[in-house]
């Protein structure tokens, strides 16, 4: 299959909106909070044709999503688009991965003075099928609630860093997936020797995901902003990168 990136989600646990308020900081426009039928809640950063998701759960209430509270804080998800999830599930089968039942749910919308309801279809891989996280794959049935103008932003997803301990066995389980430009897998060495300054990474998982890069924005605030919530930083030759160490992750920014 060919892939195309629908959103990588970024799980905050309970601490939703401490992750908000930085990635506010940062410059990016967020959605309002908005409420799974699942139980979870989140805000949405809306590139042209994806996004990144920050993730959370309630700090009351039931039911809480499991297989949050079972992921580490930081990126867990990768979420890939699908059309028509019969013939995605149809393919993965035939690629030997084990999938869970395809899942319905919602979450209202509120746009301005508009009320609306978002509804998505998700076809999930069974816990354990990547050691970095969970993939899927979602159709959205109303994207006309999701993609809202005054949402929109400048700026697009160009890579997520997979850091992995053996790099050709994790490149060629993604390639069973299918096509995806945008992933890009390195070793625990090659990642202390370019973000180790930043984020040192424990060689205690058998991969994770770790970057997400950023082309399209301004880097000149986002340093600004950077700098003053004390988080630590570099600039190269156009690239600034920006570790997060509460969420285990680096944004990297490429020059406008």
């Amino acid at each position: 299959m060919i892939l195309s990136l629908d959103h990588v989600v970024i799980n905050s646990h309970f601490a939703l909106d401490d992750s908000a308020n930085l990635f506010r900081t940062l410059g990016f426009t967020l959605t309002p909070k908005g409420y799974h039928s699942l139980g979870s809640v989140n805000h949405l950063i809306m590139f042209s044709d994806h996004y990144l998701e920050l993730i959370g759960l309630p700090d009351q209430g039931e039911p809480l999503r499991r297989e949050l509270l079972d992921s580490p804080p930081g990126i867990d998800g990768l979420v890939l688009a699908s059309n028509h999830p019969e013939e995605t599930e149809q393919a993965l089968t035939l690629a030997g991965f084990n999938l869970q039942p395809v899942q319905h749910f919602s979450r209202e919308v509120i746009s301005g003075t508009q009320k609306g309801e978002a509804r998505f279809t998700t076809l999930r891989l069974a816990p354990g099928s990547f050691s970095a996280g969970r993939i899927y794959f979602c159709q959205h049935h109303t994207p006309e609630w999701v993609w809202r103008d005054e949402w929109l932003q400048p700026g697009s997803i160009q890579a997520l860093t997979i850091v992995a301990r053996d790099v050709a066995t994790t490149q060629s389980a993604y390639a069973r997936l299918g096509t995806l430009d945008l992933l890009h897998v390195i070793s625990y060495s090659e990642w202390q020797d370019k973000y180790g300054a930043l984020l040192p990474l424990a060689d205690d998982r058998d991969s994770r995901f770790a970057s997400v890069t950023v082309a399209g924005r301004d880097v000149v605030p986002v340093m600004a902003a950077a700098n003053r919530l004390g988080l630590p930083l570099d600039y190269k030759a156009g690239t600034l990168r920006v570790a997060i160490p509460a969420l285990t992750l680096v944004l990297e920014f490429n020059h406008v």
